[in-house]
């Protein structure tokens, strides 16, 4: 049922190929609304920090009812925040979110747009996001971005003038903003671009103000409304069938990692924007106020005009073809003006809208997903024009260049269907993010080639172009080449086609830990990208550590297929770290990537090649206990990495929290956001709490302070904030230095809160009961003391354990400090781990 809700919601708002979906036509309607686009020449910036900051309604009533290009700039691609859907974090997780913005957008109707900044995690103020990104480099993308969109109107998405009472990110993108709105129209600035730009001078700047921005709503509707602007942006779309706010609630859950998911609204509501520079408004009700949005815009396009706002007042919902010699003719006129913007800029949405009144049909469809460098892949090619008029497919060109006649013409309703063979050159780059390629800094990406910076994904260069006459005009259309097959249970699907490398190689685990020095086998996996694949594997390790053998042979007869090979890793006496990295040679050639697939429903199909590298680490660790219990929550890795240390990891659904499953273990863990995210949690809490009481550990990670599932999270009172620690190094001290949390049977020192990444923790609780002790003290600069990240109380026999510190984001870091502490709250009241019980069967 969700799958087809999805489906019937894209093809709503879908005229383009969707590259994970069928490709979708689009309806009369449609195909008129683009036509009204295609006669409104105005546009609008949002800009904001994040995937999920923008305001959908607003981006798809600026859309939808104004009919103007709508462009959302989020600086950073969402990679330093929480996973609700998976396991992937940082990197990987800001390619799902550019994908779930994409997906928003397909639905809203705005564009997408990206700086090189990195999300490095939560920042308290613009200040220190601004020592962290390079702030010439934000703001120079973010000019490139006016200057090539050139929007008339630009809204901030958050206040320039708050600095500390949001997200330091949130501030920055509007004092970022607020320069680059002068700065696009200053020829000292950024001049290297100025060739393929030009100066851009925008009407006016906004902020997208609201309620939320002030202390109450009182106060908001008693502020100063002269420089307000409001409007109702719940309108409703008879072309669509939906409202302004059910398109916009439709967009906004396609956030699903960060728990996005939402109920659709309907009904008038008030949006506001705040006039903050540029040229002021008369009557505070038309943000076009004042520039022309027709066609007279252009010079020359008077006579276009004419023709286009004709097919629109007459525009035949029966059969659009009819519209394609009117179309036509405006297409030719537009070739000839002089304002290069908007003809390359109208030129795509008239080419798309005679495209789709021809209901013509083009793919190129690949026989396998993926292929490799210098080699040839059999791709179908198909062409459909379901009208009456008369289209020839005179050639079509590979991506190289390479022409192929054809003089076919297309008659109407007829599938012309043939085969090419498309060889993948030497020159051609592997498929992955374009921000990925090269290793950036904590604040920044960095980008090799220029021309990409701004855009969502990488270019797809593996493309057919359809070369046509339609009534003996010329138009080239390309197409990407797609993965097109069926499942019995999924019907047709579609995937990217990928160019790969002829060998990828991984290790399962990215940290391995050795609580002794006993020898492990690791198992390194080599994956072909061509058929007889011949070659060997050697890993690269620190000289402290020995790895058996040295090297080993590969052969992998057809492509798509595995290898697997064993090595035995032997740690040193004593403590230490570092890095392991597989390198595959083939043929005087090495390979030292991983081929990483991302596959979730709601987003395109996405393969990343990063650097293949484990980290290793010889812990001088000690742990009592044996058996945990693990309820999940919005996802991380504690299972894997409590596994990585010798504990025996029982994974607990909700349903199945019993008394007798509980016995089977020492302590359980509950996974991140829990009480958030898991609603069935809350009839489970007195069963673990009388757990508790008989002499088992519970540890309960963090969670949000909204959105509680329930209000009692542990047996004494328990209350949580927004208090939050986001220097990684803030110093940490001990408030009961002889506690057991802090000695038994580690002796933890200032050592082990070294090498801490993105943060000490978050939603610390701020107010408890006398039952609890605090453990440990910290704080960002400039702030009071924080004592809620690590809360233990007796309770009964054993003892139950809060904390906001971020396991979650040490352990898949190998932060050998955090294991060490976990495995004191862990073994707290325990005895030694050899006289525990084993799991039973």
């Amino acid at each position: 049922m969700h799958r087809n809700l999805l489906f019937f919601i894209l093809s709503l708002f879908t005229f383009t190929f969707l590259p994970a979906q069928k490709p979708v036509t689009p309806s009369a309607s449609q195909i008129y609304e683009s036509v009204q686009k295609l006669n409104f020449l105005g546009s609008v910036l949002y800009i904001a920090a994040h995937p999920d900051d923008e305001n959908t309604r607003l981006i798809a009533y600026l859309s939808n009812q104004l009919k103007a290009r709508t462009a959302y700039l989020s600086l950073t691609r969402g990679d330093g925040g929480q996973n609700l859907i998976g396991p992937e974090l940082r990197e990987l997780l800001g390619v799902i979110r550019t994908e779930e913005l994409l997906a928003a957008r397909r639905i809203d109707g705005g564009e997408q747009l990206f700086t090189r900044a990195n999300d490095f995690g939560y920042s308290k103020d613009a200040e220190e996001t601004l020592e962290i990104w390079d702030k010439d480099q934000v703001l120079s993308d973010m000019v490139l971005a006016i200057r090539k969109l050139k929007p008339d109107v630009i809204i901030n998405r958050f206040d320039h003038r708050t600095s500390g009472s949001t997200h330091g990110h949130h501030t920055a993108s509007a004092l970022l903003s607020f320069e680059a709105f002068d700065l696009a129209n200053d020829p000292s600035a950024y001049p290297e671009m100025l060739k393929n730009t030009g100066l851009w001078k925008s009407k006016r700047l906004f902020f997208n103000t609201n309620s939320w921005f002030y202390s109450s709503q009182k106060a908001f509707d008693e502020a100063n409304k002269n420089n307000r602007l409001s409007f109702d942006i719940g309108t409703y779309y008879p072309l669509k069938g939906i409202s302004n706010n059910e398109m916009a609630s439709m967009a906004s859950s396609q956030h699903l990692s960060q728990g996005f998911g939402r109920l659709s609204q309907r009904g008038a509501q008030n949006d506001y924007l705040e006039f903050l520079k540029g040229e002021p408004l008369t009557n505070n009700n038309n943000i076009f106020e004042g520039i022309d949005t027709s066609w007279n815009r252009v010079k020359g396009g008077n006579a276009i005009g004419v023709i286009l706002n004709a097919v629109e007042t007459n525009f035949n919902f029966k059969d659009p073809s009819v519209h394609i010699p009117k179309l036509l003719e405006a297409y030719k006129l537009l070739q000839n003006i002089d304002d290069l913007h908007w003809k390359i800029q109208k030129t795509k949405e008239l080419t798309a809208i005679i495209e789709m009144c021809a209901g013509l049909f083009l793919e190129a469809y690949a026989e396998a997903p993926s292929a490799t460098l210098n080699q040839s892949v059999k791709v179908t090619v198909e062409a459909v024009n379901r009208s009456p008029q008369h289209i020839v497919l005179e050639s079509i060109s590979q991506g190289d260049g390479k022409n192929i006649p054809k003089h076919l013409e297309l008659k109407n309703n007829v599938s012309e269907k043939f085969d090419t063979n498309y060889y993948i050159s030497t020159e051609e780059k592997f498929t992955s993010p374009y921000w990925l390629n090269k290793k950036g800094s904590l604040g920044m990406y960095e980008v090799e080639n220029k021309a990409y910076i701004g855009l969502p994904e990488t270019p797809k260069s593996v493309v057919i172009n359809f070369h046509l006459k339609i009534n003996e005009v010329p138009f080239t259309i390309s197409k990407a080449v797609v993965y097109r097959y069926s499942k019995p249970d999924k019907g047709e699907l579609y995937r990217p086609f990928e160019v790969i490398p002829e060998a990828s190689v991984k290790i399962h685990e990215k940290v391995i830990i050795f609580e002794n020095d006993q020898q492990r086998d690791i198992s390194v996996m080599v994956s072909a990208g061509r058929d007889n694949l011949d070659g060997f594997v050697e890993i690269q390790h620190p000289k402290e550590w020995n790895i058996f053998p040295e090297k080993q042979k590969v052969s992998i007869a057809h492509q798509g297929e595995e290898q697997t090979l064993t090595f035995t890793v032997i740690p040193p006496k004593n403590q230490s770290e570092g890095f392991i990295k597989p390198i595959v040679h083939i043929n005087g050639t090495d390979y030292a990537k991983e081929l990483i697939e991302i596959n979730y429903e709601h987003i395109p199909f996405q393969t990343v090649l990063l650097p293949s590298e484990s980290k290793i680490v010889r812990l001088d660790i000690k742990k009592r206990g044996e058996n945990i219990g693990y309820i999940a929550g919005a996802g991380d890795v504690v299972p894997e990495s409590l596994q990585q240390i010798g504990y025996k990891v029982l994974t607990i659904k909700p349903d199945d929290i019993t008394a007798e499953t509980l016995s089977k273990c020492d302590a359980v863990v509950v996974g991140i956001r829990a009480y958030n995210t898991v609603e069935n949690l809350e009839y489970k809490q007195q069963l673990l709490f009388d757990f508790v009481a008989n002499g088992g550990n519970m540890i309960v990670q963090y969670n949000t302070s909204r959105g509680l599932i329930t209000n009692k999270l542990a047996p004494y009172d328990l209350k949580l904030s927004s208090d939050r620690v986001t220097d990684e190094n803030a110093e940490v001290r001990f408030l009961n230095p002889h506690h057991p949390l802090l000695n038994i049977p580690n002796k933890i020192t200032q050592n082990d809160f070294e090498g801490w990444t993105q943060e000490r923790g978050l939603y610390f609780p701020n107010e408890w009961s006398n039952d609890f002790t605090p453990i440990l003290s910290m704080n960002d600069k400039n702030e009071n003391e924080k004592d809620g990240s690590l809360l233990v109380a007796k309770y009964g026999k054993g003892y139950y354990i809060y904390t906001g510190l971020s396991f979650f984001r040490q352990f898949p870091e190998g932060v050998s400090g955090a294991y060490r502490l976990f495995a004191n709250m862990l073994s707290i009241g325990k005895t030694d781990i050899t006289q525990t019980t084993k799991l039973k069967d």
